[in-house]
């Protein structure tokens, strides 16, 4: 069996606004996910790839953009847009 779940409205130009499209997502019910969670997980991707702002990621989750930065690390996203390959070769170099 599967869940539904409206995870976050964005528009046409990977904006958070007032013309918003909603997309739902199915999930397997033994996978034991919240929304939340799930919003989480394609906010931090948009952001790592840089399609959305730290601001709009944290408004598509519901959290300050303070929150959504501190949490970036538990999900594997870097604040600055480094992965850990890229600073230990930086600090090779130095």
């Amino acid at each position: 069996m599967m869940r539904e779940f409206c995870i976050f409205q964005i528009n046409e130009n990977n904006q958070i606004q007032n013309r918003m499209t909603t997309v739902t997502i199915k999930i397997p019910e033994n996978l034991h996910i919240n929304s939340f969670e799930v919003g989480m997980l394609v906010a931090t991707r948009l952001f790592e790839q840089g399609r959305l702002s730290s601001g709009q990621c944290a408004e598509m989750v519901g959290l300050s953009k303070r929150a959504f930065l501190e949490l970036l690390g538990k999900y594997g996203v870097s604040v600055f847009g480094y992965d850990f390959e890229e600073l230990e070769n930086d600090l090779k170099n130095v």
